[in-house]
């Protein structure tokens, strides 16, 4: 697994109020499969995520929505907690960084409240997904097929439910990312 995305370069896209270890774990399991990770962020600096009840020490963001592509990328993950996807569906260039991805069919990867941003980027629309049930409604409105699994995966979008599911998530994440542009829909795993 150490090469198995030698060469790929992953994009994590999230801001303050992100599950501390919906983005620590993928970003973990993303570089010791030999991929370059880059923190997308709406405003350069350090983001904070959420732990326990409380805020972690932060992350470093690499880069802003304004000047981040999908082209620079070769997949996206989408980290939940109750705040940051919230707050990046509320900005245009983060909602337009998404879409990026799935209109060039690149494979992403959403966990938790995570789906929130894809309603936001069109992007659930006769998908069969999962994720943190609370949301279940909001996607299933949007047109969505939910399913209560533990990873559903559907023609390259990779979606979990919350972090007790990590380590599934991250094993069909590395290899759906691998297998680069997706070709078919894999449905409900777990």
């Amino acid at each position: 697994m150490k090469d198995t995305l030698k060469n790929r370069t992953v994009a994590i896209l999230a801001t303050d109020g992100f599950e501390e270890s919906e983005l620590s774990s993928p970003k973990e399991a993303l570089e010791k499969a030999g991929a370059t990770v880059h923190v997308v962020s709406l405003a350069t600096g350090k983001i904070k995520g959420w732990k326990d009840g409380n805020w972690s020490s932060g992350v470093n963001v690499d880069t802003t929505v304004e000047k981040a592509m999908a082209d620079d990328y070769d997949a996206l993950v989408i980290p939940g907690g109750v705040i940051s996807p919230d707050r990046l569906r509320r900005s245009a260039e983060a909602v337009e960084f998404v879409r990026g991805f799935f209109r060039d069919k690149k494979p992403v990867a959403a966990i938790c409240h995570g789906p929130q941003l894809l309603i936001e980027a069109d992007a659930v629309r006769d998908r069969k997904l999962t994720s943190f049930s609370s949301i279940k409604t909001d996607l299933m409105n949007a047109g969505a097929m939910w399913q209560d699994a533990e990873v559903v995966v559907d023609h390259g979008l990779v979606t979990s439910r919350s972090p007790a599911d990590l380590p599934a998530f991250n094993a069909r994440m590395v290899e759906n990312f691998a297998m680069g542009v997706p070709t078919r829909s894999d449905g409900v795993i777990g």
